[in-house]
């Protein structure tokens, strides 16, 4: 199933949640676990994905994409076998369109997938 990519971002190892997440989080929204990616970060909750990019050579303006896990229609994970696996990676088909996720060798791509199953079907 060829699709072309909106977007891509690269999970590189699971963090502790950022402090300053609180604010753009809705009632009865709580965190569950965050990533680093190559700018930012990307915090899973338990009603949907949000991925910080920090833009720019100062990094002070930062675009925040949200993912609503019911937006969700397919997904799939992709390594080698490996358990630190430098290619590894998830797809999301999503009623937006398709999101690549690169797994940097810092984080467990079982746990992403976990994540997504868990979130995905409890959404729907």
């Amino acid at each position: 199933m060829e699709t072309a990519t909106i977007t891509s971002w690269t999970f590189m190892q699971e963090v502790p949640i950022p402090d300053d997440i609180g604010p753009i989080l809705v009632e009865g929204e709580q965190p569950v676990t965050a990533f680093k990616t190559f700018r930012d970060s990307a915090v899973f909750t338990n009603k949907r994905l949000i991925v910080r990019d920090a833009q720019g050579i100062t990094g002070k303006k930062v675009e925040i994409y949200s993912l609503p896990y019911s937006s969700i229609n397919m997904w799939s994970s992709e390594n080698a076998g490996k358990l630190l696996d430098i290619n590894a990676e998830i797809e999301l088909w999503t009623r937006a369109g398709h999101i690549k996720i690169k797994v940097g060798k810092g984080a467990d791509i079982r746990r992403i997938d976990q994540l997504i199953g868990w979130a995905v079907l409890n959404s729907h």
